[in-house]
């Protein structure tokens, strides 16, 4: 059964899908829809064309789908939508997306944001990413899956990172990251694989391969494009080919510190 405190704003023409609870103070705009059994903290908004999945827990004064912050946004039509079992602490903030990004922010299933985290305009988040507090990521940034990122980390509009990857806490990322590393500092560099998330997600069996081919491209010293070449058309892993096809495929670059050729 549905609850609405008499305390909450519900505007006409929002869908509210079965077991849904809305606290005291809330305010949900008129073309929201929320899935089953969401709940909406005390004092939280839900803006503009927002849809939001099932199951999700939107906490205390999160600000969902409010303009962006874009000097370019003059009131276009444009979405957020969000998936299935997302956790969205106190304070955090979620922008649409705008006309020349697409018109659509897109947040995937069972991702956690921590408290004052911001998701700008335009991004795609995929599954299962923990966003730690106050984590930044700026208009039209891709995370893949798995991804872990740090708390007061803020990411470079137009950076994407791939699945399994990690970004330290405190760090600043204006380059890619590709699936299953590791970076740290400001700016932000490969330290390595991501090795604790691997093992919680990759049997031992195909996560060799990955750490082979982390040394082949980024220890070797050797031209990196041509590395990536070089792997996809030869190995049989289905994961080094996922990162060899994002090294060739970076608008960025990738953030690694250039070794000297060892042979």
């Amino acid at each position: 059964m549905t609850k609405i405190s008499p305390l909450a704003v519900v505007e006409d023409g929002a869908e509210l899908g079965e077991g849904v609870v809305v606290e005291p103070f809330a305010c949900i705009s008129s073309k929201a829809k929320i899935g089953d059994r969401t709940t909406i903290g005390q004092g939280a908004r839900i803006d503009g064309d927002t849809t939001i999945g099932s199951d999700c827990r939107i906490f205390s004064h999160a600000v969902v789908g409010s303009i962006p912050q874009d000097l370019k946004f003059h009131g276009e039509d444009v979405r957020l939508i969000i998936g299935d079992r997302n956790t969205i602490r106190e304070f955090t903030l979620i922008n649409p997306g705008t006309e020349g990004g697409g018109g659509i922010t897109k947040i995937g299933d069972d991702n956690l944001l921590m408290g004052y985290v911001h998701v700008a305009h335009d991004c795609i988040i995929g599954n299962r990413c923990i966003f730690a507090n106050a984590a930044t990521l700026a208009g039209h940034v891709e995370v893949g899956n798995g991804v872990v990122v740090g708390g007061l980390t803020p990411i470079h509009q137009f950076v994407k990172i791939g699945d399994l990857a990690m970004i330290a806490g405190a760090s600043a990322l204006s380059q890619d990251v590709p699936p299953y590393c590791l970076a740290e500092g400001n700016r932000a560099v490969l330290r390595g694989l991501n090795l604790t998330g691997l093992r919680r997600a990759l049997p031992r069996e195909a996560i060799d391969p990955i750490r082979s081919a982390y040394k082949e491209l980024f220890e070797r010293g050797r031209p990196l494009k041509e590395t990536a070449e070089r792997l996809l058309g030869t190995s049989d892993s289905e994961e080094v080919k996922n990162m060899c096809r994002f090294i060739l495929e970076t608008k960025r670059g990738i953030p690694f510190e250039r070794k000297i050729n060892d042979q």
